[in-house]
């Protein structure tokens, strides 16, 4: 079933090129008659340069790739609708949040932020949530990440923290990764780092999908009504399905198997019509609130735990067209902190001051000019009038013997009347390079962070500090990060300590405030979209496996068939060859044949790498003694029997078993 079309679908349709039989030509619309061999001086004399149409070809080709961008340059966008639950107009004046029957136009952009674009999806480390809403009253960006804080407080310090993330200049080694000592040792030496270091070391930066991601628009944004009033606004797109993560051996594992693993989970699912779904969230904050906290609102290291200010959901977001053109469309997408909609503002955040003049400069360059917002995927929707004119790539034709204001020659067109208005806000001070003084808790929030994981969290955090540091050769640099854990918390401290081999920390007291809201424990729970192996060969019972698979894929779940072979088992289409397949792209596993693959070490390995990264595992007829054979200690989410639909399924929807022991399993 296909979406229905919106307004930024039907605007895009005079700059799709058809799929049709018409004749081939050049940019210049002159038709070509061979485009296999270039104009020569005989067969085998030299090309002459008068072959036009090889040099526009070789022409176009030399240049078809854009720059890159410097961070958030490995992405995969999709197009969606937004719909609000109820108008805001005591809020803010913005359109799009204040009518419930109009459905917005979106485009989202998922990123990783450190690694090239060659990159593989499921690395350690932040991912971009980008939405572009395209209103009636222009683009509103909500350029947001999976984690609600960022590494620094003040914009300036963005080329230093991302030079150090990135490869390492001298040899440009590793690709992607934190795990190395330039990273490290800004953060020793940047202790308001510490806060989203606990989300990174945490399962938050491996996520299992796009489709199971939260989004942070990190910054304290303001809402303005039409009096003008403000109020204080922080931003929260949260996945319908909840939100899950990978486990890091199985991360490994995926990037040699499927590096595209996010990308294409997202593509499948879109076009199955399993559309992801996100409710946008909103914490609000009065004025007269603005100094109620423990912390400063304007600190992008900080968050508003959800005890203190709840979330309140205002709308849903439904993803539901992949783009057609992977250049034209999520390449070429130019988001920018600064575009806004008249009834959302900044704050004086000093990192998103900084955002407002970066993201625009950046595209200038990256996109060849001034124009980049004449590009299809970043026209607005409504109507484009301005006497902003020429540069590279213009497009446009202005018949307007003007192009400056005011003007009597053109009517006085365009005129500046009735639109955005900035928020009216008092500032005065001394010029000075400093922080405000509420900026220098680097400490508390890491604390809350901790202290609020469930213990198998708490072991992922201290087992991706010591791979981390791991990767560290300057033992100073070690011995600084240990330290800063210990003040976070001593169990922190003590635990990365030893694993490190070096003496714990002394550390103070800390509080013991929590905030439930930041663990992932206690998620909706369901088995729809999550991917299920079912290990088959010849001899299985084709019936019990169909009613199986029924039962499953009655529920929302895709099911595969992995055999030892391509082609039909017992009557059934194979999906994938054993040989060709991994049990780390699957959610769970099902054995539904024991006989002929319990002696096939691939098979057992299979079944043993699922247990070990905490999946369900289940096993129908004589599947039994593929399990018998991988040995699997009896322990929960381990299924067996011949009526096992309704409980594997139970077990799937729970995502992960990280209490089971697999300290003994070989795989």
């Amino acid at each position: 079933m296909q979406p229905e079309r919106d307004a930024k679908d039907r605007q895009l349709d005079e700059h799709r090129v058809p799929l049709d039989d018409l004749n081939m030509t050049t940019d210049q619309g002159i038709r070509v008659d061979d485009t296999d061999n270039s104009l020569k001086a005989g067969t085998r004399g030299p090309t002459l340069m008068e072959d036009f149409h090889f040099r526009e070809k070789i022409t176009r080709f030399d240049h078809e790739r854009i720059p890159e961008r410097v961070v958030h340059a490995r992405g995969s966008g999709a197009y969606g609708v937004f719909e609000l639950y109820e108008p805001l107009g005591e809020y803010t004046s913005a359109a799009f949040l204040n009518d419930t029957s109009v459905r917005t136009p979106t485009f989202v952009r998922f990123s990783t932020v450190a690694g090239f674009r060659g990159s593989a999806d499921t690395v350690r480390d932040v991912r971009g949530f980008a939405t572009k809403f395209y209103t009636t009253q222009g683009n509103f960006d909500l350029v947001a990440n999976n984690f609600p804080v960022f590494f620094i407080q003040d914009g300036i310090k963005f080329p230093d923290f991302v030079h150090a993330v990135k490869p390492e200049p001298h040899n440009e080694i590793p690709q992607a990764q934190s795990a190395h000592d330039t990273f490290w040792d800004f953060i020793q030496l940047q202790p308001e780092s510490l806060h989203m270091v606990m989300w990174l070391m945490s399962d938050r930066a491996i996520p299992r999908s796009y489709r199971m991601m939260q989004g942070f628009g990190v910054h304290t944004f303001r809402l303005v009504n039409a009096q003008g009033q403000g109020t204080f606004v922080k931003w929260h797109w949260r996945p319908k399905l909840g939100t899950y993560s990978l486990v890091w051996d199985e991360v490994l594992r995926i990037q040699g198997n499927d590096p595209d693993f996010n990308r294409r989970d997202l593509w499948e699912a879109i076009e199955r019509g399993a559309y992801p779904e996100y409710e946008l969230c909103v914490q609000l904050v009065p004025e007269s609130r603005e100094h109620d906290f423990d912390f400063d609102l304007l600190d992008p290291t900080k968050i508003i735990p959800e005890e203190q200010v709840p979330l309140r959901p205002i709308g849903k977001m439904t993803l539901n067209r992949n783009p057609q053109n992977f250049h034209a469309e999520t390449e070429q997408v130019a988001f920018h902190t600064a575009n806004l909609v008249p009834g959302i503002d900044f704050t004086n955040d000093p990192l998103l001051q900084a955002r407002n003049f970066s993201y625009l400069d950046t595209q200038l360059l990256r996109l060849g000019g001034p124009n980049f917002a004449q590009i299809p995927i970043n026209r607005p929707i409504s109507p484009v009038r301005n006497d902003q004119r020429d540069g590279f790539h213009q497009h446009l034709i202005h018949e307007s013997r003007t192009s400056y204001a005011p003007n009597s020659i053109s009517g006085g067109c365009p005129a500046a009347m009735d639109g955005y208005r900035h928020y009216q806000e008092k500032v005065e001070g001394s010029k000075i390079r400093m922080r405000s003084p509420s900026f220098e808790d680097h400490y508390s929030q890491a604390t809350l962070f901790w202290n609020s994981m469930a213990d198998w969290e708490k072991r992922h955090i201290v087992a991706a500090f010591l791979f981390e540091l791991g990767h560290v050769e300057r033992k100073h640099i070690k011995q600084a990060m240990v330290v800063h854990c210990g003040k976070i918390h001593p169990d922190l401290g003590a635990a990365v300590a030893q694993g490190l081999g070096l003496p714990a920390p002394g550390g103070g007291q800390v509080h013991a405030n929590t905030s439930p809201a930041l663990s992932m424990t206690n998620q909706p729970r369901s088995v729809a979209t999550r991917k299920i192996a079912i290990l088959m060969a010849d001899g299985t019972d084709a019936a019990a496996v169909t009613a199986f698979r029924q039962a499953l894929e009655g529920q929302g779940a895709i099911c595969e068939i992995v055999a030892p072979r391509e082609g039909e088992i017992g009557g059934l289409p194979v999906d994938r060859q054993l040989s060709a397949a991994n049990s780390v792209i699957y959610d769970a596993v099902v054995a539904a044949d024991g006989a002929a693959l319990a002696a096939s070490a691939r098979a057992v390995f299979f079944v043993l790498e699922a247990f070990r990264h905490g999946k369900a595992v289940g096993a129908v007829g004589s599947g039994r003694q593929l399990v018998e054979a991988a040995r699997l200690p009896n322990d929960v989410g381990v299924i067996v029997g011949d009526d096992i639909a309704s409980a594997f399924a139970e077990a799937v929807a729970g995502h992960r078993f990280y209490d089971r022991d697999v300290s003994g399993v070989p795989a």
